[in-house]
């Protein structure tokens, strides 16, 4: 029960630190300017971890590592707890717990990466049906528009209705069935 308890909120509060330094690498990564609420909030609760970080972890070719290791680092943390709690810690091999508590912790981070994008693009969706001049509606749509393009290049507007978050959302349910398979098959690796 207490253990239960202890994972929950470790892995809420994990979920949540990963979120917001993804949505750091992507900003950054699709030069959204932070001079917004949403900027704001971002780089406020991740400055304290990012910023020591930029001097050891440079970027790379633009993208910023010192936002994206930390997130997959958090999630082997909390992969890391989760076996503990589970009592695996002590009758696995050392060298394949690290290996799967890497390889889980990467499948978390893509997975709260392809989350995190789910909930760009349905607000970008509502943000276009009921307030497209909303102060947040840029920075959510260009969030969302690098993912969308490629779909609006095969499916076009219906009535002046555009398809294309249905179909990224698609894909991206697709996807996540696919990282719980890999998950599975990692942790029976074990």
């Amino acid at each position: 029960m207490l253990g239960s308890l202890l994972l929950t909120i470790v892995e809420t509060l994990g979920s949540l630190l990963s979120g917001v330094l993804l949505a750091r690498f992507v900003m950054q990564w699709q030069r959204i300017s932070f001079r917004n609420p949403l900027g704001q909030f971002v780089v406020a609760t991740t400055d304290w971890l990012v910023l020591p970080l930029r001097r050891f972890i440079p970027g790379l070719g633009g993208l910023d590592l010192a936002s994206l290791l930390p997130a997959w680092v958090v999630q082997v943390v909390v992969v890391f707890v989760a076996l503990a709690v589970r009592g695996v810690l002590g009758s696995a091999d050392p060298l394949g717990l690290l290996v799967v508590m890497w390889g889980v912790g990467l499948l978390e981070t893509v997975k709260a990466a392809l989350y995190l994008l789910m909930g760009v693009v349905l607000m970008s969706a509502i943000f276009s049906w009921v307030n497209p001049h909303a102060p947040l509606a840029g920075v959510i749509n260009a969030l969302a528009e690098p993912f969308l393009r490629p779909f609006r290049r095969v499916i076009p507007a219906i009535g002046g209705v555009d398809l294309t978050p249905i179909a990224l959302l698609l894909v991206l349910q697709v996807l996540l069935s696919a990282l719980a398979m890999g998950k599975y098959m990692l942790i029976g690796l074990a």
